[in-house]
């Protein structure tokens, strides 16, 4: 058999948020790399068209409302034994400060960050993570890295996620149990598609920011996520890998 430090062989991974964007390119990526997928998101029918990608067999999909406890608890008590949770769940919010209201927040909260602090509580009590397992987490790098004019709520999400994903990995270790997150910038993914608040004129003009000069692919995250999830990490707890073309360089 060819060495490969970062073979997925014999590991179960759950992959959140699986329907679209880097939940699926990272379930798609974690198939090729021989590990077994169980994916899970709310929309049944994305998440088939997912799980029709998927390489090879004994994978696995449940459909799932993640900013739901109940379904959460659900999921959880549905799963085998893990050897890795990659978690996507997210959305964005573009609103200056003045008109922040209090269901915008609990909203973000309820989606960004506590349905991921939840499922891996659950995941963690009912002992489904095997001993030198590995929870991988996307935050970004807006909230840990770097900061927004209008994506104020969002980047709050973010740095709690970042702030929970140390704290995990120090409660976990004596587990043998990882946690780390990708904080990627901005990905073509719809999040990144033109809308109401964005033209293509200024997508266009923000690339250049970039000295690689474009926009992540979701595969350049999944491919990072596989690195966590292998043991060609298994030193590797507590860390925040930023993943952004530059960006972060240019002031």
């Amino acid at each position: 058999m060819q060495y490969n430090p970062f073979s997925l062989e014999d590991k179960t991974i759950l992959v959140t948020g699986a329907s679209s964007g880097i939940g699926q390119s990272t379930a798609v990526e974690c198939s090729k790399m021989g590990a077994k997928v169980i994916i899970t998101a709310r929309n049944p029918d994305r998440l088939q068209e997912t799980f029709e990608m998927l390489h090879g067999i004994g994978h696995q999909q449940i459909v799932a409302d993640l900013s739901n406890e109940v379904d959460i608890v659900n999921l959880v008590d549905r799963l085998p034994k893990l050897d890795g949770c990659v978690n996507n769940v997210g959305i964005v919010m573009t609103k200056p400060l003045p008109f922040y209201k209090r269901e915008d927040v609990d909203r973000m909260f309820n989606t960004n960050t506590f349905s991921i602090v939840f499922i891996v509580q659950q995941l963690v009590k009912k002992k489904v993570l095997n001993r030198n397992s590995s929870i991988v987490i996307t935050t970004s790098a807006g909230g840990v890295f770097g900061n927004t004019p209008g994506n104020g709520i969002y980047d709050m999400t973010k740095s709690a996620l970042h702030s929970f994903m140390q704290t995990a990995a120090l409660e976990l270790a004596h587990k043998g149990i990882r946690c780390n997150s990708v904080n990627p910038a901005m990905v073509n993914t719809r999040m990144a598609e033109p809308s109401g608040s964005i033209s293509e004129e200024q997508i266009q003009l923000d690339k250049k920011r970039y000295p690689l000069c474009r926009y992540g692919e979701p595969k350049d995250i999944a491919l990072a996520i596989i690195y966590l999830l292998s043991d060609a990490s298994s030193w590797v707890t507590g860390t925040a890998l930023k993943i952004d073309g530059g960006r972060n360089l240019v002031r």
